[in-house]
């Protein structure tokens, strides 16, 4: 489903999922927690038996003060409200102890729900980072969020509310059942002639209302995407004046979900008044039943009472099923975009050769060789690259938009799995090393700046977390950095909001640079390092570059052609190929592809 140019959509299914499957999975998945299952079962059953012979309790009662009414009446005697007294009591004393199991089997209930959520989303969590980028280019983090939050609590509201109510209601089915046949087996057989109309019923609605289930929980992980990103883009959207466009594909989101929602909810919400009346049906029959019984004398009042308690107990369960195996059609929906989610295949397994102690020994030499490439399996972009960069030598890559530039660096720290060829690092295949490992050699620098929420100084010990304060002064210093932060009101205490819309952009460049000499990396990645700031801070940049990459390898990606003259090798690629290399003053002289890009960036400045 596609979802423009701001990300993709979730998952475009048309059909019902396995739903039977799922839920095997997830009670596979509930295993840790069998023990406390089964005191929750005992706690429920515990607490609904007793609540089970409340009714037969209390036709004691009745039948006590009905034979006492007669007795008044015939002056042969009168109420013993003593005995009916001391029954109360205990029927006081069987609620009590009833409702005191169902409370401590409701707080084993939530601690389990809550445990599973928190489960849950930690196994997301990591499952996040074993996933390779390609998933995130296919799928929109508004929709992965919703997995994380919507369905996820979806789940763990299910399992509070579903656990305990199925335990209950088929023990309180079988109890009452049994409670009935005991009184009266001719009512009870009247009482289960609606039971197979109830089931059926709830049959046709539950096969009708599962695919809308599962379509609303996907089409709410659409609607959250677009939010998400909208949101995130508002000052570019309302640039470019995507209003328009942004509600238009949010309307048709909104009324998928809308749609479905509707259907779902609408359908589910027959069972109710379905089996109700259903019930009352049979209810009415065991009234008629149980009068004719009683003129027979062949069953007292005070069992009659007891019946028609027990009649209207036992419809209930029976709604509550109903309502329990529609929620779980919801549940299985969530619970099986989570599981889609932990079972997308991860990044391959890493048998590193490279030993982590071996890390400090590198130099940083780097060689392609015979590299192919492509983001899709029937489209390469990188073709056959091949090339041999020295330990400490400094390597510019130039060229036009979609040329593979920055494509060549995510090969190189294994962001991408190479399609064929191979990479090397000090003659150790880059898959030789665990991911760790070779990242730890390198340090980034992109022209999208990534800052979080925190302060200054956590944002720039995140290149180095034990970095000490001289450190991270010094590395500042080097990035031109520490001027600015030393105006602000706060210095490195300075809190920097989630959007970091309260620095500059250039300022968040230099603090990303900043970060990136903290690290104290092997391998230097500059990628339109400068892009974002103004000439005289690029200026300043360019020195504490040219200071960084002293004695380390350097892999620097720039559109402007003046800020890489001092590189070892130019490496000027086009559609994926190198079609020229050498340094600054060797590819002017050859008039190539290079020399017409320096000229007309150079007749562009001097146009401005």
């Amino acid at each position: 489903m596609p979802r423009g140019p701001m990300g993709h959509g979730g998952h475009a299914t048309e059909k019902a999922k396995d739903f039977k499957g799922t839920l095997k999975k997830l009670f596979a998945y509930l295993k840790p927690y069998y023990v406390k299952f089964i005191f929750i079962i005992i706690f429920a059953t515990g607490s609904t038996v007793f609540a089970i012979f409340g009714p037969k309790i209390l036709a004691k009662a009745t039948d006590k003060l009905s034979e006492g009414i007669i007795s008044k009446i015939s002056n042969t005697g009168g109420i013993d409200f003593g005995a009916i007294a001391e029954i109360l009591i205990f029927l006081g004393c069987i609620y009590l102890l009833s409702a005191l199991l169902n409370y401590i089997q409701g707080f084993l209930t939530s601690g389990i729900s809550q445990r599973v959520a928190y489960d849950f989303r930690k196994a997301i969590s990591e499952k996040m980072d074993r996933l390779p980028l390609s998933y995130f280019d296919k799928h929109s983090s508004g929709d992965t969020l919703s997995r994380v939050t919507n369905d996820v609590d979806l789940i763990a509201q299910s399992l509070n509310q579903s656990m305990t109510q199925i335990v209950t209601s088929v023990v309180t089915v079988i109890g009452i059942l049994i409670m009935m046949l005991t009184i009266s087996i001719p009512m009870t057989l009247m009482a289960l002639c609606v039971l197979p109309v109830s089931m059926a019923l709830m049959g046709i609605i539950m096969k009708r209302t599962q695919k809308y289930f599962f379509k609303q929980q996907e089409s709410l992980g659409n609607v959250n995407g677009h939010i998400e990103e909208m949101y995130g883009a508002h000052q570019v959207v309302k640039a470019f004046n995507g209003e328009e466009e942004s509600v238009e594909k949010f309307v048709v989101y909104n009324d998928d979900l809308y749609e479905s929602a509707w259907k779902s909810q609408f359908f589910s919400g027959l069972l109710q008044p379905l089996t109700t009346f259903v019930g009352n049906i049979g209810y009415v029959g065991v009234c008629l039943l149980g009068g004719f019984l009683a003129t027979g004398g062949s069953i007292s009042i005070g069992d009659i009472q007891a019946f028609i308690q027990y009649v209207r107990q036992f419809n209930q369960p029976i709604t509550q099923l109903a309502q329990i195996m529609n929620q779980l059609q919801s549940t299985a929906a969530a619970a099986e975009r989570v599981f889609e989610f932990l079972d997308e295949e991860e990044l391959s397994k890493e048998t590193p050769v490279v030993e982590h102690e071996d890390i400090q020994k590198i130099d940083g030499s780097v060689t392609f060789n015979n590299v192919n490439f492509g983001y899709n399996p029937d489209k390469t972009i990188i073709n056959d690259f091949s090339m041999h960069v020295h330990a400490g030598q400094s390597v510019a890559i130039v060229g036009p938009t979609g040329a593979g530039k920055t494509t060549i660096v995510k090969l190189l720290m294994r962001f991408y799995e190479l399609n064929s060829g191979s990479i090397l690092i000090d003659g150790h295949d880059i898959k030789d090393f665990s991911r760790s490992d070779l990242r730890s050699l390198f340090g980034m620098v992109l022209q999208d700046t990534w800052l979080f929420g925190g302060t200054i100084k956590e944002n720039l010990k995140y290149g180095k977390l034990d970095a000490t304060d001289e450190e991270m002064i010094k590395a500042c210093e080097l990035a031109y950095a520490d001027h600015f932060i030393n105006t602000l009101e706060d210095g490195y205490e300075t809190i920097i909001n989630e959007e970091s819309s309260n620095i500059s952009q250039g300022q968040k460049q230099l603090l990303t640079i900043a970060r990136a000499f903290l690290a104290d990396p092997k391998i230097l990645i500059l990628d339109e390092a400068t892009s974002s700031v103004d000439t005289r801070t690029e200026v300043l940049i360019q020195k504490g570059m040219d200071k960084l990459m002293e004695g380390r390898t350097s892999f620097i990606i720039a559109h402007r052609l003046s800020t890489i003259k001092d590189a070892s090798t130019i490496i000027v690629m086009k559609d994926g190929d190198i079609v020229e290399l050498g340094n600054h003053e060797s590819l002017l002289a050859k008039g190539g592809f290079y020399a017409d890009l320096y000229q007309s960036q150079f007749e562009s400045s001097r146009d401005e």
